[in-house]
């Protein structure tokens, strides 16, 4: 059995998308496995968008082999359920499979289920986890984090990405891959992967200063200089570094350099291209430049970073 946790004011996407996943993978791979939704307040349930889901009561899933618990804006409430706590507890000690979409982390940390193992959760709420939660190996720039049977995931879509890839441990790869195929979502991002893009980061992304943005990308192998970017604007250099500050809320260095870094994460973890390449390609020049700029952007070197990518 599969059991889907929610409460008054869930993320509606962070149960649907893996409820979703579950159900094509259990037709595909022909193993019968009921898929139940539950709560401490078993009836209608209603999501943060208004729309409800019709839960059964905890106690109807306590042979659960799997159990997902939502994030969403109740979680504050949440984490108060004495009850839900409790189940989720119960759940982990019997082992098992215990997981979370975004800020349903909050309800595996407040059960105590995380305490000394590593984690993640939407990377809005990293400040604000690590401070309530200081002993949780917290891991903000990841999609989804195993740690045994513990299992945490970053908002929404990385839920997919998280049910996807039980799907392929209890069903295989082939039975992952035809899932994914069947939802029409890529198969499967790699835990280790970023949960969002540089270019995201910018207040405006899709201002004037899109299509430059887009170009420096592509020719990040190049100095990109404050200078260059303005010419290639039609800006003088003054008037330029002004306006880009103005519009995206980074100077242009900074966001040169993350997007640098976006693409030599995905290069890093995605390819089998040297290390020594990467750097070269993406203009950090020489590996240990890139090497101290993922440690101070990522926590963990190239190299660590690969090998997480590989295991995933």
């Amino acid at each position: 059995m599969i059991a889907i946790l929610v409460f008054p004011d869930f993320q509606l996407l962070d149960a649907a998308g893996p409820i979703s996943v579950f159900e094509h993978a259990v037709r595909i791979g022909r193993a019968p496995t009921p898929i139940k939704v539950v709560s401490a307040s078993p009836g209608e349930v209603r999501s943060s968008s208004g729309v409800a889901l019709m839960a059964r009561a905890l106690k109807s899933a306590a042979g659960a082999r799997t159990l997902l618990i939502a994030g969403g804006v109740g979680v504050d409430a949440a984490i108060k359920s004495k009850p839900t706590l409790s189940f989720i507890r119960a759940a982990a000690r019997r082992g098992c499979r215990v997981a979370s979409v975004c800020s349903g982390a909050y309800l595996l940390a407040e059960a105590g289920l995380l305490e000394g193992r590593r984690a993640t959760t939407h990377w809005r709420r990293t400040s604000h986890f690590r401070a309530r939660y200081p002993n949780v190996k917290l891991e903000p720039d990841q999609i989804y984090v195993q740690d045994g049977n513990i299992w945490s995931s970053a908002g929404i879509s990385a839920g997919i990405d998280l049910a996807l890839a039980m799907v392929a441990e209890d069903f295989g790869e082939e039975v992952a891959r035809a899932t994914a195929r069947q939802l029409v979502v890529y198969h499967r991002r790699a835990g280790g992967q970023s949960q969002f893009s540089s270019l995201i980061e910018l207040k405006a992304p899709t201002g004037r200063f899109a299509e430059l943005l887009g170009w420096a990308r592509t020719h990040l192998d190049q100095p990109l200089t404050v200078e260059c970017l303005a010419e290639q604007a039609g800006m003088s250099s003054r008037h330029f570094a002004r306006a880009f500050v103005a519009e995206t809320g980074m100077t242009p260095s900074k966001a040169v350099e993350r997007l640098r870094l976006e693409v030599a994460r995905q290069a890093v973890q995605s390819g089998s291209e040297g290390i020594e390449r990467v750097a070269q390609s993406t203009g950090f020049g020489d590996p240990e430049r890139m090497r101290r700029a993922f440690i101070r952007a990522f926590g963990q070197p190239p190299q660590a970073l690969r090998r997480a990518a590989r295991a995933a």
